[in-house]
């Protein structure tokens, strides 16, 4: 049985940010929210999976605030202005965590390392690692929702060797798959 089968109203979202809610800027990073662009449809998918999940967390990796190339207050500008965007439109984000750290740095809170899906347990202890799903676009990110023991969602859009429980083209196909899933569940 797919994992999609057995979501309910308790489970847990995590969701990578570049690349699965925004345009992943090609060798820079997102540094100001005018340089913040929704990927189409991440708004619509992100209302549609908060109805279907008890806690949407995203978990993200800033090493541009480590390496000086934007400031800590500029990163809450654009997760402030994300969630703004993102409950507009009937969407909900219960926390937003990110690692502004540089690689190889001690404690190393970078994914693919658990750091910050313990920390939202801390916040959250009725997170249960076994009934939450990791969506990312990158092996880290996969890496990541594994060594929590999460079930892991990969966007991609072209054929890639990263093993994930699913592969899919964006937020959106989620959002339908887990949909049809539940319309078919409550018959």
């Amino acid at each position: 049985m797919s994992f999609i089968e057995q979501i309910k109203p308790d489970w847990s979202l995590f969701l990578d940010r570049d690349g699965v809610i925004n345009v992943r800027p090609v060798n820079d990073y997102v540094k100001c929210w005018s340089d913040f662009e929704f990927l189409p449809g991440a708004i619509e998918a992100i209302a549609s999976l908060s109805g279907y999940f008890h806690l949407v967390f995203v978990v993200t990796n800033q090493q541009g605030v480590g390496k000086g190339l934007m400031k800590p207050e500029a990163l809450q500008e654009i997760h402030s202005n994300m969630m703004k965007h993102i409950n507009e439109a009937g969407g909900r984000l219960t926390r937003i965590y990110s690692c502004t750290c540089l690689q190889n740095t001690f404690p190393d809170c970078r994914k693919p390392s658990p750091f910050m899906a313990n920390q939202a347990k801390v916040e959250f202890p009725q997170i249960n690692f076994r009934h939450s799903v990791m969506v990312g676009d990158t092996l880290t990110d996969m890496q990541f929702g594994k060594n929590s023991g999460m079930h892991t969602v990969l966007v991609s859009s072209d054929e890639t060797n990263i093993e994930a429980d699913l592969i899919v083209s964006d937020l959106m196909e989620l959002a339908e798959l887990i949909s049809k899933q539940q319309k078919k569940s409550s018959k």
